[in-house]
């Protein structure tokens, strides 16, 4: 099993990052185009919040269950 820290598990992203990332979302979904370095940009920053997710789900079982 492995052992993570309470505070990690809180961690989310930035508001200002997690905002620029909407922004950045929001424009491909209104059909606007994104230069490759944006593409690059928002589909990293989606990995690290899915990543962030995955460690959160977890955490809060073994917290329930604490």
């Amino acid at each position: 099993m492995v052992e993570i820290s309470i505070k990690l598990t809180r961690f989310q992203l930035p508001q200002a990052v997690q905002t620029h990332l909407q922004s950045l979302l929001a424009r491909q979904d209104k059909g606007h185009t994104r230069s490759p370095a944006e593409q690059q940009e928002a589909e990293g920053l989606v990995e690290l919040a899915e990543f962030l997710s995955l460690l959160y789900l977890p955490s809060t079982r073994v917290m329930k269950q604490a």
